[in-house]
């Protein structure tokens, strides 16, 4: 079978095009078997959360893998015809938390309410204004000493791939060719440069210094962002939540509150 017939209509040159196939697809993932109401009203306080297991915020998942996570994003997550509301927490599948948010908006919880708070490949998708919004409330709801781990993709990387002969661009086609995202990728490096840019709903790309830019701005000491790798960080439980899924043009990034 050829790439055109495992996927019709697909056209990497049409933006556009792919961020309608990529909604699609998000939709999809926040489909679950199984959802059940666990509380009418977000918890605010730290004793409230504590009260479900919580310890921490996920951003961007609908399906969070730590234990005393809950799971956050602004699309519902559905179940046949029923689907999550906002301000109120769910049980997915019998095992994740989750609560719908809009990080453009102020979060519910109260200051110092939350020991960690992780995002992955979130912080691209909105407004540079809005990043630095939503980073000063997490500042806010951080207790203490608790941890920000923040990841996105690395515009680094894409600036050696295009002008050296670091291999990277090679590696990535071939990485989303195993994963099945789409056919094989244009081997042009304007292509490969331009795709972090104006695919996926992408607002904004950043390296280390823009994005300790924004955790600046929002009230982070510079002196407390240190650079991570993948799976490696001060707190093992939310290191391992990194996903393999394009960690090869990942920044890992994290701070103490």
């Amino acid at each position: 079978m050829t790439a055109q017939e495992q996927f019709p209509g697909w056209n990497w040159n049409d933006p556009d095009a792919l961020a309608a196939r990529m909604d699609a697809v998000t939709e999809d993932v926040a489909c679950c078997n199984k959802l059940e109401s666990v509380a009418d009203a977000v918890p605010r306080s730290r004793a409230d959360l504590a009260a479900l297991g919580v310890t921490g915020i996920e951003f961007a998942a609908f399906r969070t893998e730590h234990p005393e996570g809950l799971g956050t994003d602004i699309v519902s997550v559905s179940c046949g015809e029923d689907a999550t509301e906002p301000g109120k927490v769910y049980r997915v599948d019998g095992k994740s938390l989750f609560t719908q948010l809009d990080i453009g908006e102020p979060l519910p919880f109260e200051d110092g309410s939350v020991d960690w708070v992780y995002a992955e490949h979130l912080i691209e998708h909105v407004p540079l204004l809005t990043a630095v919004y939503w980073l000063t409330e997490v500042k806010r709801i951080l207790a203490p000493g608790g941890l920000l781990r923040i990841t996105t993709p690395d515009l680094r990387k894409y600036v050696d791939g295009y002008v050296g002969e670091s291999g990277f661009f090679a590696r990535h086609r071939r990485r989303l060719r195993v994963m099945r995202l789409g056919p094989p990728m244009p081997e042009r490096k304007a292509f490969m440069f331009n795709q972090i840019f104006y695919l996926y709903g992408h607002r904004w790309i950043y390296d280390h210094d823009e994005l300790a830019y924004v955790l600046t701005e929002a009230g982070f000491d510079q002196d407390k962002i240190q650079d991570r790798e993948y799976r490696v960080g001060a707190r093992t439980d939310v290191a391992d939540m990194d996903s393999s899924f394009r960690n090869d043009e990942t920044i890992y990034l994290e701070v103490t509150g």
